[in-house]
């Protein structure tokens, strides 16, 4: 008897679980919206992220209790609860883990025997297999019933390059398994690939940077290659349209991320919703929501499939969420917007061949603002819009660039409503350098500000029908996940499980995880009960109605405005326009920072002498955030000192360069301890 017969032979023994249906392949058929079992990442192939099950509603969430909670050793997961055939199935750290959903008792463990940086999103059912991607970029299967390892198969280069990683969680379909490969930004070409499930060998491969001869090459440079090392890396797991033959993917930013003036041309397939033929994995359609990218727009909200009428006809539509906040709806038969796009004129560099025009949804609302709010951002930077160029010569530039980047949606066909996660305007600073394949965006500084934001948009409208203002960043959480009890599931980062009305966005119940709660929400049903089940940091909690397992004691809460952080250097000597290095693009890269100072944090006993050193072209000074003490114009090759006498900790910026915040501690002075009495032989 095979390993399908056996398991459903003792499935129709027991009333713990009704028999899945299965596809020809042997694997889940994953076509309608998850119910009693949550058999994929998100719950289904059309990622709605959507659960069938009521039990737990509108009048009843109120008395939703712990059912169980596993504590990970030393392990964190961000990734969704599989579950499949009667177990439960979780990433978390380097492991795959396999649970009892009904108890949370561990029933294997399982860890690769390379060592990779973790496993991140989750993992595939199908064929009696359980597959995992890794972040070395390769793919393994192992025994649904054991954690015994069948296969191992490669999507990135064998052995991998830095940078290689699979994480997102793959997708089982048509007895394949097929994922896209990020490329970690180190200067390197994205790729979806197809593995057969029973064996790991590659099927077929799409190149989301098109080589010559492909469709999309001639919308690269032609006077250069950078279109070997363009990115066009893929983050999330893919939608499926069995009846369709396709599978869709959303794909990341072109590389060097700002350094436009290298990759003339829009860039084919970078930032584009891409639909590939199962079987064959070419292109079928693809949607670009950015052309020639240079703000790092990924798409790395994963793409939703849903049905509307239009015209009194059913339309089958995807749904694609741009990192700014602007959702495009399109047919997935043809990729032509059902919804109406148009290309607006945006910001000119002919310094960066910037695109003339960049398409936005007519009449659509977009989550978060269009420029970077000014009461936002601290003093001395230059706030911009969505699409102004940022080039070298503007070193204080605050871009909103992350409202939506990557939190999973959730699609309802009961309200007929998306429901998204982000931070609206989340500003970044944005270095260029006259190196283009050289930049820094950080957060880092005092001052900065975010927020977050949950919105539920009308399918047929695309206007925000409710929107609720958070108080942490949760562009990069674990979204939201909806339910036929009419609920909205969201996890915090202050370690609270929220659920919400889904009609109105009233907050309805919230549990205190104890820890950030920011991982995707499942839902699942065993012997006639609905669980809810969420990975929280270190945990992996799971919920029903009545639940007895208590809240646990709130864990610190995120900051929502920055302030100074960073090693503090004992040193007296500072250094204006620094050789900085880049790890990132082509490993490691040097450049002079003329805007800059370095170290930013020091620490001196009380009395010493702080002395900046100017290394630049231009005159620098340092000044005290108070206004008490300055150090006077450094000229080029000169040097200017400060001493300190009192302990304390002293802030200050420069006057031609406001945007700076650097740090002296001043520490008390060390008593010297008494000499030793003589002593006598």
């Amino acid at each position: 008897m095979s390993n399908r017969s056996t398991w459903m032979m003792a499935a129709l023994l027991s009333s713990a679980f009704t028999v899945p249906v299965f596809a020809a392949d042997g694997g889940p058929d994953l076509k309608q919206p998850a119910g009693k079992e949550w058999p994929a990442v998100a719950g289904s192939w059309d990622n709605s992220r959507y659960s069938t099950l009521k039990q737990i509603d509108t009048a009843n969430v109120k008395t939703l209790g712990g059912a169980w909670v596993h504590k990970f050793d030393g392990e964190t997961s961000r990734a969704s609860p599989v579950i499949a055939d009667g177990m439960m199935f979780i990433t978390a750290g380097a492991h795959v883990y396999a649970f009892n959903p009904a108890t949370g008792e561990q029933i294997w463990a399982f860890q690769p025997e390379a060592a990779t940086s973790g496993m991140y999103k989750g993992v595939a059912v199908g064929a009696g297999l359980v597959y995992v991607g890794l972040s070395n970029g390769h793919i393994v299967a192992l025994k649904e019933k054991t954690g015994e390892l069948v296969w191992t198969g490669a999507v990135s280069d064998d052995p991998p390059l830095k940078g290689q990683a699979l994480p997102a969680g793959p997708t089982y379909v048509n007895g394949m398994v097929i994922t896209g490969m990020a490329n970690g930004d180190y200067g390197l070409a994205g790729r979806i690939v197809a593995l057969d499930a029973k064996t790991g060998k590659q099927v077929w491969r799409f190149n989301t940077i098109p080589v010559p001869g492909e469709p999309g090459h001639d919308t690269w440079s032609k006077d250069n290659d950078e279109y070997k090392k363009g990115g066009g890396g893929v983050w999330v797991n893919g939608a499926v349209d069995p009846a369709l033959g396709l599978i869709y993917f959303g794909v990341g930013n072109p590389v060097p991320q700002w350094g436009g003036e290298l990759r003339v041309g829009d860039n084919l397939y970078t930032d584009s919703v891409v639909a590939l033929d199962i079987k064959t994995g070419k292109r079928r359609w693809h949607f670009q929501v950015v052309h020639h990218d240079i703000w790092e727009q990924d798409l790395g909200t994963p793409m939703v499939l849903y049905d509307t009428v239009v015209d009194g006809k059913t339309r089958k539509g995807v749904a694609a969420m741009r990192t700014d906040g602007m959702l495009f709806l399109l047919d997935r038969a043809t990729g032509k917007p059902i919804f109406p796009v148009e290309e607006r004129p945006v910001p000119q560099d002919p310094r960066l061949f910037t695109a003339p025009t960049q398409p936005f949804s007519v009449g659509a609302d977009q989550l978060g603002p269009k420029c970077e709010p000014k009461e936002q951002i601290p003093a001395g930077f230059k706030p911009l819009c969505e699409f102004d160029p940022i080039n070298y010569d503007t070193p204080n530039a605050m871009y909103p660039i992350l409202t939506t980047r990557s939190a999973p949606m959730s699609y309802s066909p009961q309200t007929k409503m998306f429901y998204a996660a982000g931070s609206p305007g989340w500003p970044l600073w944005i270095k260029r350098y006259e190196d283009p394949k050289f930049f820094i965006a950080t957060s880092t500084g005092a001052g900065i500000k975010t927020h977050g934001i949950l919105a539920a948009i009308d399918a047929k409208t695309n206007k925000i029908v409710w929107q609720k203002q958070t108080p942490y960043e949760i562009q990069n959480s674990g979204g939201f996940t909806t339910t036929a009890g009419g609920l909205a599931f969201h996890g915090e980062p202050d370690g609270n499980l929220q659920a919400y009305d889904a009609k109105t966005g009233d907050l309805l119940w919230q549990f205190q995880t104890g820890s950030n709660a920011g991982g995707p929400v499942a839902s699942y049903e065993v012997n006639g009960e609905q669980y809810v089940a969420l990975p929280a940091a270190g945990s992996l909690w799971a919920f029903k109605l009545g639940g007895t397992v208590q809240p646990l004691p709130a864990p610190t809460p995120p900051k929502t405005e920055t302030t100074m952080s960073g090693r503090v250097v004992s040193t007296d000597q500072v250094t204006f326009s620094p050789e900085i290095s880049d790890t990132g693009l082509e490993f490691v890269r040097k450049t002079i920072d003329e805007h800059a100072v370095m170290p930013m944090r020091i620490k001196i006993p009380a009395g010493g002498k702080v002395t900046w050193s100017n290394k630049g072209k231009v005159v620098h000074d340092a000044v005290a955030m108070d206004g008490s003490w300055n150090s006077g114009d450094i000229a080029p090759g000169a040097t200017g000192s400060v001493t300190f006498a009192k302990a304390g900790t002293y802030d200050y910026t420069s006057k031609s360069e406001p945007w700076l915040h650097a740090q002296i501690v001043v520490e008390e002075a060390a008593v010297a301890a008494p000499a030793p009495a003589p002593t006598q032989n």
